[in-house]
């Protein structure tokens, strides 16, 4: 009885809020246009505010005029005064949270929530759930058990200030109807070693009811390994209950066919998009990629055409102004003070009619060693066309430029860590060239006019890149390695991993 109260609750509390959702995607450019002004308003008189004449801001051109984009280095000296407990330095009183992340040029980052955005990372979330259950008029994994991965809830002070990872931020913040299914425990949770966790994790929910699971797709992908080699039966053959799938921080398409393998049976996938600075989109249409964007959720976007990033008088879009299938570099504006914040991610619209989008890229994650500027999307989709007409399974891949090979022209490498070998490599490197070429025209002037050679491939053995992963202290949790470079500092500790 318990169980049916709490299934039929969750759908009507999801009928409910979708039908108040349509408002904000029917109404997205007018909430964009009110949200900046607001957001300035509310930030008069802060110091970051009081800096860049806040008080004659009344017009988005205004505000283009007096904040320019910036990056965490540009931030950093205002963040640096938050951190030693100053108030209205770039949004009123101080933070509530620092979420800290790994910087590669910076160190750790210490990202700004504030009161007012926190419940934002929470609503990006909950109206996910809310909007699958209502398409699909289906709630029952709200009676199973439900792993919420994420990193250490436990959480350190700076100046009062309450900073650890977002992951483990989140977890003090979901809501009470879900904790009590929730898994693994706290204990488990608050490990550090990655390996040691999933382990304890497994001990945990093997024997359970479990019926959503959340988590990057690296990180679900050898948890399943882990519990397939152990009982040697696929998931769902495990858990028979599995209705639902969460996940987020990647591109999910390059890791379906290994995931599909995995389960062995259908499981309803949602794929969001979160991060530290904001809960950006989720996938509200599961009949088609793309993730619908969330503009009334305390962010303001800018987007600059990617061709354009970096440069002197690069454009600053507004919503309205965006086009269909173009790349662009996302600029957000938020209500726990970043300000034209370039956070690193590149995005194209597939849908204005609301407006959905998928993430193409990161902006510094790109190859471009002869000028080519192939970015993370072309390459997954080369990758997942090449897979579609040939046997053959990855685990993961890394792109990197050869420019001084020991003879002939320079090439792309592209190290993979096959799971199953094509039959045919020299036709499946050709066919995967051929698909990189249709998707990127500087890349196929390069190779007709004979300035670059074919890619290459460099096969990797098996557990590579967890290996990899781990001997850079970067397994787990949500550490990703980059798909692509434009430098060889990857490739290069790669190599020791070669067949």
């Amino acid at each position: 009885m318990l169980n049916f109260f709490k299934k039929n609750t969750a759908l009507i509390w999801a009928k409910k809020h979708v039908q108040k959702a349509k408002a904000f995607k029917k109404d997205a450019e007018k909430n964009q246009e009110e949200l900046l002004l607001s957001l300035v308003h509310t930030a008069e008189k802060t110091l970051f505010g009081r800096e860049h004449d806040f008080e004659n801001i009344h017009s988005l051109k205004d505000f283009q005029d007096r904040v320019p984009v910036s990056d965490y280095e540009d931030l950093k000296p205002y963040i640096e005064r938050v951190k030693k407990g100053q108030a209205n330095i770039l949004w009123t009183d101080t933070p509530e949270y620092f979420a800290k992340t790994s910087g590669t040029t910076s160190g750790s980052k210490y990202i700004p929530i504030s009161k007012e955005g926190m419940p934002f990372q929470i609503a990006g979330a909950q109206s996910a759930l809310f909007h699958y259950i209502a398409k699909k008029n289906n709630a029952d994994f709200v009676n199973g058990k439900m792993i919420f991965l994420q990193g250490s809830p436990e959480l350190e002070e700076v100046f009062g200030i309450k900073t650890g990872r977002l992951s483990g931020i989140v977890a003090h913040h979901i809501p009470s109807y879900l904790q009590k299914n929730r898994l693994p425990s706290w204990e488990t949770n608050i490990m550090e070693d990655w390996e040691a966790k999933v382990e304890k994790i497994i001990e945990e929910t093997e024997h359970e009811n479990m019926t959503l699971i959340s988590g990057i797709p690296p990180w679900l992908i050898m948890y399943f390994e882990k519990l397939t080699e152990k009982h040697g039966k696929k998931i769902k053959q495990l858990f028979p209950n599995l209705q639902l799938i969460v996940t987020g921080g990647v591109n999910y398409e390059p890791y379906k066919d290994k995931m599909e393998d995995l389960l062995g049976d259908k499981v309803d996938i949602i794929q969001t998009f979160p991060a530290s600075e904001g809960f950006f989109a989720f996938q509200d249409d599961y009949t088609s990629e793309g993730l619908l964007l969330l503009t009334n959720h305390g962010i303001f976007y800018e987007f600059i055409p990617l061709e354009e990033y970096g440069k002197p008088g690069a454009r600053r879009l507004s919503l309205k102004e965006t086009e269909l299938y173009k790349d662009y570099a996302l600029v957000i504006t938020t209500n726990s003070g970043l300000w034209a914040y370039s956070i690193g991610d590149v995005v194209r619209f597939i849908d204005k009619n609301p407006y959905r989008i998928l993430v193409s890229g990161r902006t510094k994650h790109f190859t471009s060693a002869f000028g080519e500027h192939v970015i993370a999307f072309e390459v997954e989709e080369a990758i997942k066309s090449t897979l579609e007409k040939f046997p053959a399974r990855i685990t993961e891949f890394h792109l990197a430029p050869q420019v001084n090979p020991g003879k002939g022209l320079p090439y792309h490498e592209w190290f993979i860590e096959f799971e199953k070998d094509p039959e045919d490599l020299e036709s499946f490197r050709n066919e995967l060239d051929e698909q990189l070429r249709a998707r990127n025209t500087y890349y196929n002037d390069l190779i007709s006019g004979n300035i670059l050679q074919k890619l290459q491939i460099t096969k990797l053995r098996k557990n590579a890149f967890h290996e990899y992963a781990k001997s850079q202290g970067k397994l787990g949790g949500q550490n990703k390695t980059p798909r692509l470079a434009n430098d060889r500092n990857i490739a290069d500790l790669l190599e020791i991993y070669k067949l």
